[in-house]
């Protein structure tokens, strides 16, 4: 597996290098054959205090797990954003082993969703009149998994996103699932006709 460890004005040593090398890589040969590649990003924490650790791994096609966390170094940092990506693996082996659906997994890697593409906007100028319609940031282009709801939520889970757009399997609509306020998952399913 590809491991890129970089620092956002924070610079990393060789000793953390080895050490995220060595964790993700044992992490990736726990659970899967051939992981893809992860990208841990370290910062500074809060007000500059400690530090922050992003992960993002993609394990196999269509599979993305992000996972973050803050401490008071950069180790601890790190430590406590792995073993957020190893739970949620596990949760999500288990789910596979549990349901025996081999072709959920199948599903997972013939669809790829890390192809997006980003296009940035240029800001008005400061002088410029506001319109009643908000500056697009970013246009993100992705593949509409198909699935049932509860691997839609299991998805939503393993990339640790506030929203997930799917089409059902079972009805084959375009159906979202998403993370409420109070943590739980809400889910939109289209009127039919009748």
């Amino acid at each position: 597996m590809e491991i890129r460890v970089s620092g956002h004005q924070v610079a990393t040593g060789d000793a953390l290098k080895t050490h995220v090398d060595d964790r993700l890589q044992g992490i990736a040969a726990k659970y899967f054959a051939r992981a893809i590649s992860a990208q841990v990003t370290f910062g500074k924490g809060p007000h500059d205090n400690g530090f922050t650790c992003d992960i993002v791994a993609h394990v196999m096609h269509g599979l993305v797990l992000k996972g973050s966390n803050t401490g008071r170094d950069a180790h601890v940092a790190f430590d406590g954003a792995a073993t957020n990506i190893e739970k949620q693996l596990r949760r999500y082996m288990r789910r596979l082993k549990d349901r025996n659906a081999g072709a959920v997994s199948e599903a997972a890697e013939a669809s790829a969703f890390d192809n997006a593409g980003y296009t940035l906007f240029q800001a008005a100028p400061e002088d410029a009149e506001v319109e009643d319609h908000p500056l697009i940031i970013a246009e993100t282009r992705v593949d509409v998994p198909e699935s049932s709801v509860s691997d839609a939520v299991m998805m939503l889970d393993l990339r640790n996103t506030t929203a997930l757009l799917f089409k059902n399997s079972g009805s084959g609509a375009y159906n979202m699932v998403y993370r409420r306020g109070d943590g739980t998952i809400g889910w939109v399913e289209p009127q039919r006709a009748g």
